[in-house]
């Protein structure tokens, strides 16, 4: 029988937990919806902040007739990667009609002002011509929230905050981390003792603590929540890399390599943190779900990206007070969403945790 490799072992064992693969696709369909973004959006204007005021807290799957005038200023048409990045400025100016009719140069409406209230008869002037004019049907898949915002276009884009802060914190504290950690468990002594003490001391204080502290150093901003989520895991993965160095650097490969004059940098980039990657992988994981946490938490509190960006916490601090009235799905659906992509991250963790447990391999194959 052949004899697999580590890394063949490692993905026949992620294979056989259906669980963790299905986190995997989980957080695959997410990426993809983050990236593409502004593409799928029913509103893609620049941070889904087309307001319709009229159409505030609108039922999910509710349908509405737009009457759609061309702007008066000029919109620049923007190429498909600036849309997919940053979204397309409207072109129109919608108001929400019960019904309309167009003559030569104007149109009259009958405007949507309420549920309770009868259509107002207005009319328009046209710009130009009856094709500056359309109108179209818009459903609301998820609803509106209290500004008339379509609810599916915040969440998409509440998608994207929610996995760039968990990527670039997960970034920051691993840099930070590995290298605080492999230089106190490799060289010992005085270093190990200072760095383990200043690890001590940061490992006491609560995580959302922490962060809110750094966040009011830095301010206010997405930028501000990358660095200051990030630099309040890093000792986790301190102290975990720092366990791992200090087993691993007596073995006698290691021993061999300090014979043949390699330097520490090299001993410990290349034959230390190599083998010691599926801890580190692990920690990785479960530490982009608590990043999510983390930020949803702040935005909650109001330390998180600022009013218009959408983040899933910032749309539950917004609604969630409809809870106990007639609309809790305003606050429900960002919190879901919030749910399954932490539990499909914790999924993940769990399968790469049995995919680098050697003893559990060894049983298996």
């Amino acid at each position: 029988m052949t004899e697999l490799s580590p890394s063949q072992r490692t993905w026949k064992v992620f294979k056989r937990n259906k669980i963790a693969v299905a986190g995997l696709i989980i957080i695959i369909i997410t990426l993809f919806v983050a990236i593409l973004g502004y593409l799928i959006m029913p509103d893609s204007t620049p941070l889904a902040n087309n307001m319709t005021i009229q159409l505030s807290l609108k039922k999910p799957g509710s349908e509405f007739m737009l009457l759609r005038l061309r702007k008066d200023e000029p919109v620049d048409t923007v190429n498909i990667f600036k849309k997919m990045l940053f979204g397309q400025p409207s072109f129109y100016r919608e108001i929400p009609v019960t019904g309309y009719r167009f003559t030569k140069d104007s149109v009259y409406v009958n405007e949507y002002i309420g549920a309770e209230d009868k259509p107002e008869k207005k009319a328009y002037k046209l710009p130009g011509s009856p094709r500056g004019a359309d109108v179209i049907h818009r459903t609301y898949w998820l609803g509106t929230d209290i500004y008339g915002r379509d609810l599916l276009s915040r969440l998409i884009l509440g998608t994207r905050v929610s996995l760039s802060v968990g990527l670039m914190s997960v970034i920051i504290s691993m840099l930070l981390g590995v290298t605080i950690g492999a230089m106190a468990g490799y060289f010992g002594g005085w270093i190990d003792a200072a760095l383990s003490w200043l690890m001590n001391i940061l490992w006491s204080l609560p995580a959302l603590l922490l962060v809110i502290a750094i966040s009011f150093a830095l301010g206010k901003g997405l930028w501000q929540i990358f660095i200051a989520v990030g630099l309040s895991m890093w000792v986790e993965v301190a102290r975990l890399v720092r366990g791992q160095v200090l087993s691993l650097k007596q073995v006698e490969y290691i021993e061999a390599a300090r014979s043949l004059g390699f330097n520490n940098t090299r001993i410990i980039s290349r034959h230390i943190l190599p083998n010691i990657i599926g801890p580190i992988l692990v920690l990785a994981s479960s530490n982009f779900a608590s990043a999510i946490l983390l930020e949803a938490g702040l935005s909650f509190l109001g330390f998180g990206a600022q009013p218009p960006m959408p983040t899933w916490g910032s749309m539950i601090k917004e609604h969630y007070g409809y809870i106990v009235m007639d609309s809790p799905y305003l606050a429900v659906i960002p919190g879901l969403a919030i749910m399954i992509l932490v539990y499909a991250f914790n999924l993940v963790t769990v399968g790469l945790r049995d995919a680098f447990d050697i003893k559990s391999q060894s049983t298996r194959f």
